[in-house]
């Protein structure tokens, strides 16, 4: 099972590929939304925005997301270091339930090209 420490440093991975794409991927990423990522497995919730092309990671905490987000994910720590590692498709793992994305359809439509 990730520890925290894990998952936090394949979200801080995550936030370095952002900020180096180019193309129709920097333009997904450069949306300004609060984010929360809730690690099933270990129960706590990384909260931040996504701005600038990057993730930024503002507080962890323990339980569940305390404010709905304007992009939630939840999933286990295993599942967040094997999709930033590139062992897990995005795809696959949303449409078989290991991952959920919730964002509103026009956010999903530009998060479509950064998953």
């Amino acid at each position: 099972m990730a520890t925290i420490e894990e998952c936090r440093t394949a979200l801080d991975q995550l936030a370095d590929s952002l900020r180096g794409a180019e193309g129709d991927v920097r333009a997904a990423a450069a949306m300004d939304r609060s984010v929360s990522c809730h690690v099933t497995d270990l129960d706590v919730t990384f909260a931040g925005r996504l701005t600038g092309g990057r993730i930024e990671v503002h507080d962890t905490f323990p339980g569940p997301p305390h404010e709905r987000a304007q992009i939630r994910l939840a999933m286990t720590g295993d599942d967040l270091v094997a999709l930033v590692g590139g062992e897990l498709h995005f795809a696959r793992a949303w449409g078989s339930g290991r991952v959920r994305l919730e964002a509103g359809l026009r956010d999903l439509f530009r998060l479509r090209r950064l998953l």
